[in-house]
C-alpha cells in the first residue's frame, strides 16, 4: 500500500511557530507530527510520497529517503493552489490504491488500518465545534456531502482529512474548478467521487487535529499520557511537571503543562506554564499561569520579562526589562 502525505502548505494559524519551520515538523512529545504519522503507517504502507513546498528542504533533511521500513519519495507542489492541486503532484508515482492524509494532523494506526479496508473511505469524528471544520453528511455510513465550515448546524461529524483513494481521483481533480478562495479543493473532488461511488465514513480512533498552537499542547499532553517527555542531553535542575522538554535544553526554573523545544534555556527563578516555547530561546522571567499561555518563536532572547496570557512573540525578538501585554510581530 502507498500513502500520500500533504505537507506543502504554509500554515499561518500556527504562527509564530511556523515562520521558521513547516507545520509537519512541529513536535509533540518530542517527535514531529510527520514522524508520528510515519510511525503509525509503518507496517501498513511500504511507500510514502510526501508532497512538499514551504521550507521543503527542512522536511527532506529530517525524514530522508527511508523511515523505518517505509520508502520515502518527495513530490513538489510548485504553487499554492490548494489540496487538490497538491495531490496531483503525486500522480506519477501512484500504482493503485493509496491513502491520503494531511501532514499536520495526527492519526492513529487504527485509523489507517480501518480506512484501508474499503475501496473508498473518509475518516470522520464527532466534534463539539463542527463549525470549525469541514462537516460530513452521511446516510448509513456512506458519504452524501461535505460542507466546509457551515454557519448553521447540519452535522457534528468532522472531516478528519484521511482518505482512501485509487487513481480515479486524479481524473476528478483535473476537472475541478477553482473554489471561491482560488484553489482546487480536495474536498470538492471527494464530493464528486461520492456522487459516482460509495465512499465509506470511518469513525476515527485517534485523530488529533492541530489547527492552532494550543492544539499542539493538547496533543502533546495526550501522547505523553500526562508524564514528562525529556529529550536527549537536556539538563534539568529546576522543576518540570507534565511537559515536553526538547533536546539540549537547560531548565533551571519551573516548567508546567508546556512544550519547550530544542536548545532552549529557562533561567533560574523563571516560570513557564501552559505555553509553547520555540527552539534556542533564552527566557528569564515569568509567563503568567492562566490559559492560554504564551507562544514564543525560535531564537528569542527574553530577559527579565513578564508575559501576559495569550501573547505570541515572533522569532528572534530581543526584549529586556518589560511586561509584554500584547503580541510582538
Amino acid at each position: 500500500m502507498q500513502a500520500v502525505i500533504l505537507a506543502a502548505g504554509k500554515s499561518t494559524r500556527t504562527y509564530p511557530l511556523t515562520l521558521t519551520r513547516p507545520k509537519p515538523l512541529l513536535k509533540a512529545a518530542n517527535r514531529t507530527l510527520l514522524e508520528h504519522n510515519l510511525g503509525s503507517l509503518d507496517g501498513l504502507a511500504d511507500e510514502v510520497i510526501i508532497i512538499v513546498g514551504y521550507k521543503k528542504e527542512m522536511i527532506k533533511k529530517r525524514i530522508g529517503s527511508m523511515y523505518k521500513n517505509i520508502k520515502i519519495r518527495y513530490a513538489e507542489q510548485e504553487n499554492q493552489l490548494g489540496t487538490g492541486n497538491a495531490l496531483l503532484a503525486a500522480e506519477k508515482y501512484i500504482k493503485g490504491s493509496f491513502v491520503c492524509l494531511y501532514g499536520d494532523d495526527i492519526y492513529s494506526k487504527k485509523d489507517f488500518r480501518n480506512v484501508m479496508k474499503n475501496r473508498y473511505s473518509i475518516l470522520v469524528q464527532k466534534v463539539k465545534n463542527p463549525g470549525a471544520f469541514g462537516v460530513v453528511l452521511e446516510k448509513d455510513n456512506i458519504l452524501t456531502s461535505l460542507v466546509e465550515k457551515p454557519k448553521k448546524f447540519i452535522s457534528d461529524l468532522a472531516n478528519a482529512g484521511l482518505y482512501k483513494f485509487d487513481k480515479r481521483i486524479f481524473s476528478i481533480i483535473k476537472k475541478l474548478k477553482k473554489s471561491k478562495r482560488g484553489e482546487y479543493e480536495l474536498t470538492d473532488a471527494v464530493k464528486s467521487l461520492a456522487r459516482q461511488e460509495k465512499v465509506y465514513c470511518v469513525a476515527s480512533k485517534g485523530w488529533m487535529p492541530i489547527g492552532y498552537p494550543w492544539d499542539l499542547l493538547k496533543a502533546d499532553m495526550f501522547l505523553r499520557k500526562n508524564k514528562n517527555s525529556i529529550g536527549s542531553n537536556a539538563r534539568i535542575s529546576g522543576k518540570v511537571k507534565n511537559s515536553s522538554i526538547g533536546n539540549g535544553c537547560i531548565i533551571e526554573g519551573q516548567v508546567k503543562n508546556s512544550v519547550v523545544m530544542d536548545g532552549t534555556i529557562i533561567d533560574e527563578n523563571s516560570v513557564v506554564e501552559n505555553s509553547v516555547i520555540g527552539e534556542n530561546v533564552h527566557l528569564s522571567g515569568r509567563i503568567t499561569d492562566k490559559m492560554p499561555g504564551a507562544i514564543i518563536g525560535d531564537g528569542c532572547e527574553l530577559v527579565n520579562v513578564e508575559i501576559n496570557p495569550g501573547v505570541k512573540i515572533s522569532p528572534f525578538k530581543k526584549i529586556k526589562n518589560k511586561t509584554i501585554r500584547r503580541d510582538v510581530k
